[in-house]
């Protein structure tokens, strides 16, 4: 397959990606509020929907990826922007706690086969060992959805509702979301594609051969610490989304500088993806995430011993590391394990990140409020524990 149409698969589908995560993930942050007000709940209530939404998608991720396996990712992807506008219209319909949990679940099926892993999955279906520059892409075109659905769901609100705002990104997945994935490139068309000919089956031995990936001596050591690394990085990533401005402010910051701050985190992390599309791209994934996942802790002890002066350092490299994890979320179960059966692999190493996701606000949210600053001890050590299962990695991926 060209480079010219993987350059146009990966703008199809980061494009997507970023409307999905728009409408799902980002999507409780405008609207939560307004949701609770006009249903007479509380605002907590509409987030435990998101919770059992994230779990949800915890459940069916294997199940997606196992069919993305079998069929490849545009039959899926295509059948998740249906479900997504499925959710968002119960969404708008809700009239009590009923209809919005309901809602939220049939959101978090969406979100189990629509989102990154999913897009993931697609990308190694199509380009096998190749997609590790593939998923970069979509990943720094999708990076900009909090930046693009946060004013949008706002502006929808303002103009129509929370009610009209759920409608119109409903009618965004099945007008705009729908075709983007639907021409994705089909998987056994890209794998023809990428059949040797008869030229190259006929030349002679002497040229050198593409090696596979080596399996791993402990695949089952190697699936439990990648899940852990995982789930360290959807729960850091999370509790920081959710709690951000209100440690910095703890930490010594004003309120309007913890806000500034906190912005920096989007920025961090498309730089850091610009510069694993760069530079790291020359590495192994494995030491690029081991790198990131210093990063977390590294600027939490910077923030701890200097307060506010170190609110900046402490943003930009938490941003950074998440940025690269993200990435290393797809390329690091690719190249210890190869293409084989990537999806339902994918999708079950990523079960106890979106369960630690699902109850990061509320246990980071508790020990913030227990401890003040000095919960960051929780991510620090937890980053840290992340850190030194990567570096045991490290002897597996070399074999």
């Amino acid at each position: 397959m060209s480079a010219a149409s993987q350059r146009w698969t990966v703008a199809r589908l980061g494009t997507a990606q970023t409307l999905a995560w728009a409408s799902s993930y980002y999507l409780p942050a405008m609207l939560a509020a307004p949701m609770a007000r006009d249903l007479g709940v509380a605002t907590p209530t509409v987030f435990a929907a998101f919770s059992v939404a994230l779990i949800v998608s915890a459940l069916l991720g294997p199940f997606a990826g196992r069919a993305i396996d079998r069929h490849g990712g545009r039959p899926v992807l295509v059948g998740t922007n249906l479900l997504f506008a499925a959710a968002l219209v119960g969404m708008a319909l809700a009239q009590g706690p009923v209809g919005l949990f309901a809602a939220w679940v049939l959101m978090g099926v969406a979100m189990g086969s629509g989102l990154y892993e999913a897009a993931f999955a697609t990308l190694v279906r199509l380009y096998g060992q190749g997609a590790r520059s593939a998923i970069t892409g979509i990943t720094l075109i999708a990076g900009f959805a909090s930046t693009v659905g946060w004013p949008l769901s706002a502006w929808m609100e303002t103009q129509w509702g929370w009610r009209g705002a759920c409608a119109g990104w409903a009618a965004l997945h099945l007008l705009v979301g729908v075709p983007l994935n639907g021409w994705l490139p089909r998987a056994d068309a890209a794998e023809k594609a990428t059949e040797p000919s008869t030229d190259a089956i006929a030349a002679p031995a002497t040229e050198p051969a593409v090696s596979a990936p080596p399996t791993p001596a402990h695949p089952l050591r190697t699936t439990v610490l990648l899940s852990f690394v995982f789930a360290v990085t959807w729960f850091t990533s999370t509790a920081m989304a959710a709690h951000l401005p209100h440690l910095l402010q703890a930490s010594g910051t004003s309120l309007q500088a913890a806000v500034a701050m906190a912005a920096l985190v989007g920025p961090a992390q498309v730089a850091a993806r610009l510069l694993e599309f760069g530079f790291l791209r020359r590495l192994h994934p494995l030491l690029s995430a081991q790198l990131a996942a210093a990063a977390h802790p590294v600027g939490a002890g910077l923030l701890m011993v200097l307060g506010g002066p170190g609110a900046a350092v402490f943003t930009v490299l938490h941003g950074a590391g998440n940025g690269i994890l993200t990435i290393a979320k797809g390329t690091l179960p690719l190249v210890l394990f190869g293409p084989a059966g990537y999806g339902a692999r994918q999708g079950l190493m990523m079960v106890p990140a979106r369960v630690a996701q699902a109850f990061a606000p509320v246990l980071f949210g508790m020990a913030l409020d227990r401890a003040g600053a000095a919960a960051l001890w929780l991510t620090t050590l937890l980053g840290l524990a992340a850190l030194g299962a990567l570096w045991l990695l490290r002897p597996v991926a070399r074999a």
